[in-house]
């Protein structure tokens, strides 16, 4: 019986080999659908959106590992102390990238879940020590993984000597408060985070990842829980994580920063919904003259909230002063205007 031959092979143009025709069409994905096909996989880079090598991009390459650790050794070498020797792994292959934690000191976490081993996908938030890396796409010819080393090292050096380099730093555009403060509660961190932006300079304590006080323009009408939730919505400002403050404070929140980043989330959605039907927070609203709807019919809230009006007119100086939640006013507030107890004063 004659021998069985191998596949036949088809040489192309650059030199290469590939199975017959026929295999080659079966491994190559439909290119409308989106995906990759294995001779075109995604290309990957690790971002640093904080910490001391803020600003640096390490490639990463299909079928190649990648050892991140304090140890001159290794690919990818941070120099913190929160960074064990060997840290992590990321291991790319098929496409896919995997992260694997070495039995680090301080753990390795993915969008703020403390992690052994769980794949990546673009856009994942990784916490290695103090630097927060962001796993996003890239086009083209990425950098060498020595060049990128390189400016690893000089980016460190750089924030080290001009002394801007704080402990864990960015912009929350990159890494939006919700998410950082839940990477920062699963690292049990403990700080306080300063957040300067158009709104002010907002300060959130923490004491092992737990909220404890949080302070804006550090005003003392606006409540812990209260400035806490309104940060939520910030979209924009420089963050910064500054060590511990062991001052006492008037007012300690004790729940569990898992329940006031649920109900945060939660009253941003409803606050978001709400303003889209009131006029802006730098309006100022009046009494109706004459007042026709009875007030017997309004609740305590609302009641409160019109007395405000009535005090400071605009709907910011409302908000600032009132006892309740932003979401809480804002909902008396759209009661008081849909009955035309309040109108917007115009000119």
């Amino acid at each position: 019986m004659e021998p069985k031959r191998p596949p036949a092979r088809t040489a192309i143009p650059d030199g290469r080999a590939i199975l017959d025709p026929s295999r080659a069409r079966a491994l190559r994905l439909n290119s409308d659908s989106g995906a990759h096909s294995l001779a075109n996989p995604p290309q990957y880079a690790l971002r640093f959106i904080s910490g001391k090598y803020q600003g640096g991009e390490f490639p990463i390459h299909m079928e190649r590992e990648i050892v991140v650790g304090r140890s001159s050794e290794l690919d990818m070498v941070l120099v913190e102390d929160m960074v064990s020797r060997k840290h992590a792994k990321i291991n790319a292959t098929g496409g896919e990238v995997l992260i694997q934690d070495l039995g680090s000191t301080n753990g390795t976490f993915v969008n703020g879940e403390k992690i052994k081993k769980v794949r990546l996908k673009e856009g994942d938030r990784i916490l290695i020590g103090t630097s927060i890396i962001k796993m996003v796409g890239v086009d083209g010819a990425s950098l060498s993984e020595a060049d990128a080393r390189q400016r690893l090292e000089q980016a460190g050096q750089r924030r080290y000597t001009t002394g801007s380099g704080k402990p864990m730093s960015g912009v929350i555009e990159e890494i939006p408060l919700p998410d950082l403060l839940q990477l920062l509660s699963t690292s049990r961190k403990s700080g306080v985070l300063s957040v300067h932006g158009d709104h002010g300079l907002g300060r959130i304590h923490l004491r092992k990842g737990q909220i404890y006080f949080c302070s804006i323009n550090d005003a003392f009408d606006v409540a812990p829980r209260k400035a806490l939730y309104r940060m939520l919505t910030w979209q924009s400002g420089a963050f910064e994580l500054e060590p511990p403050d062991n001052k006492a404070v008037l007012e300690e929140i004790t729940e569990s920063t898992g329940q006031l980043l649920i109900e945060g989330m939660r009253q941003l959605d409803e606050v978001r919904r709400l303003e889209a039907d009131l006029p802006t927070r730098d309006s100022d609203l009046v009494l109706s003259q004459p007042l026709h709807a009875p007030l017997h019919d309004l609740g305590a809230t609302d009641l409160d909230v019109l007395q405000l009006i009535l005090n400071h007119g605009s709907i910011q100086a409302v908000l600032d002063r009132s006892p309740h939640t932003d979401l809480d006013t804002l909902s008396a507030l759209k009661t008081l205007l849909a009955r035309e107890y309040v109108l917007q004063r115009l000119g």
